[in-house]
């Protein structure tokens, strides 16, 4: 596990799609800006179901209707 320190909107990209930014730190809780094209999952670890990829080695491929939840909000980037 990689583990960075960020300030606020401060980021840090995954790869060449994914731009996570801090944009709000507020009574020890942080919040993330997550930018990624649409056929990329981005769930909350509450969301996905109990799996044991350890044993079976299978990949994670999370439910696609988790991903598109009525509290996940897609912004336009602001230009």
């Amino acid at each position: 596990m990689l583990v960075l320190t960020r300030k606020l909107m401060e980021r840090l990209y995954i790869g060449d799609d994914v731009c996570v930014t801090v944009v709000r730190l507020e009574g020890g809780q942080v919040r993330l800006g997550i930018e990624a094209p649409r056929d990329v999952s981005v769930v909350r670890a509450e969301l996905v179901p109990e799996r044991d990829a350890g044993a079976t080695g299978a990949p994670f491929r999370p439910l696609r209707a988790a991903a598109h939840g009525s509290d996940i909000r897609r912004r336009e980037p602001s230009r």
